[in-house]
This record gives C-alpha cells, sequence and structure tokens, in this order.
C-alpha cells in the first residue's frame, strides 16, 4: 500500500473484516458495523464490510496487518510469516468500540493493553 502503513488509508483498507452478506445478516450487522473478532490468540475490533468475493458462508476474511496478526497464530514454524488461513474466530458487534489505527493498534499491543 503507497502512502504509509500509519495513514487512515490504510486502516480504512486493512483493518476490516469482510464477511458474506448472510453472515453479516444473521449477526445484525451492516457494512461499517465495528465488530470484535476473537479467536484463541487474541482478538481485535474492525469494520464489518460485505466479502468481495463468493458467496461464501462462514468464511472470513481480515487483509494481512497488525489487525490480523492480532487474532492468528504467532508461531510462523521457522516461515516468518504466520498462519492466517484456517484460524477458528468468533464475531460479535462492537458498536461502541473504537478500531484503533495500525500505530495505536501496535502500541496497545507492545504494552499489553490489546
Amino acid at each position: 500500500m503507497e502512502g504509509g502503513k500509519e495513514k487512515d488509508a490504510y486502516t480504512k483498507a486493512c483493518g476490516i473484516i469482510e464477511m458474506d452478506p448472510s453472515d453479516l445478516k444473521k449477526l445484525g450487522a451492516w457494512r461499517g458495523t465495528n465488530v470484535r473478532v476473537t479467536s484463541k490468540y487474541g482478538n481485535v475490533i474492525v469494520k464489518a464490510v460485505e466479502a468481495t468475493q463468493g458467496p461464501h458462508p462462514g468464511l472470513a476474511y481480515i487483509p494481512m496487518g497488525p489487525w490480523a496478526n492480532s487474532v492468528v497464530n504467532p508461531n510462523t514454524y521457522s516461515t516468518g510469516m504466520p498462519t492466517f488461513k484456517g484460524t477458528p474466530i468468533e464475531v460479535e458487534i462492537a458498536m461502541n468500540e473504537k478500531v484503533f489505527s495500525s500505530v495505536e493498534l501496535v502500541q496497545k499491543k507492545c504494552r499489553g493493553e490489546a
């Protein structure tokens, strides 16, 4: 992404979760709803958007970046690349919670606050 990962455009492009429209409906969410994504590795607040490919009910996608890193296995098995696919998650509406910028999220994670 050009323009820097500390810019608002990066948060708008990567601080999201793409979900099938049927899954958004079941959740009671709509485009731009803040949601909490939780896995056994952690949780993060992102904006829910309709998937750009599909239909794929039951599957979700968070673009690579600090938001995805918050919920995937940190063990890279000596590859240096986390296993982004196949991580079981739960998604719930988090209307009153903030989607942190990449800088805010990394700072909070480093301090153990998020």
